[in-house]
């Protein structure tokens, strides 16, 4: 077992860690995290996704070796609960709402964060650069249309003369 430090949700946490463990494990197990969402364990739905120096990564796929590299080098992890501004939600997390982009829920975490950091990388993105991004995020409900919508709504919200 070893002890890491790691920087999540604007948070440091040293955490008890064994080889056999995942970034999604210690998110929901041991910090109790619980938005991170547990899909199919092997990186295709886009479920766990969260950011990590604000590219979307595969929070199943990233083991205690790589956590070790991760706290070696004072990454950032955000998830979902360190998106909201105190009690109030991103705008990205308010459009997926107003959009009718929610549906059951459990892809949206993943949604929104490859969202986030679309829109940090690309503030004024195009339906295909949207699709590209979202690409390996599934969902079972929506038919993707409305997340796409909610995707050009935040970008609109974001820009500096909205």
């Amino acid at each position: 077992m070893t002890t890491i430090k790691l920087h999540i949700n604007h948070t440091s946490y040293a955490i008890n860690c064994n080889s056999s463990k995942t970034l999604l494990d210690i998110l929901r197990d041991e910090l109790r995290l619980t938005g991170t969402k547990r899909g199919c364990d092997i990186g295709a739905c886009g479920t766990c996704t969260v950011l990590i120096d604000g590219k979307p990564k595969r929070a199943c796929k990233i083991s205690a070796a790589k956590l070790t590299e991760l706290a070696e080098q004072h990454a950032h992890i955000l998830t979902i609960e360190g998106l909201m501004d105190g009690k109030n939600l991103h705008p990205i997390q308010q459009a997926f709402i107003d959009c009718g982009a929610i549906q059951c829920g459990f892809c949206t975490p993943g949604m929104i964060l490859s969202t986030k950091a679309l829109l940090d990388k690309n503030p004024s993105p195009s339906t295909a650069q949207i699709k590209q991004a979202l690409a390996g995020n599934l969902c079972r409900c929506t038919g993707y249309q409305q997340i796409i919508d909610a995707v050009h709504a935040a970008a609109k919200h974001m820009q500096p003369d909205s």
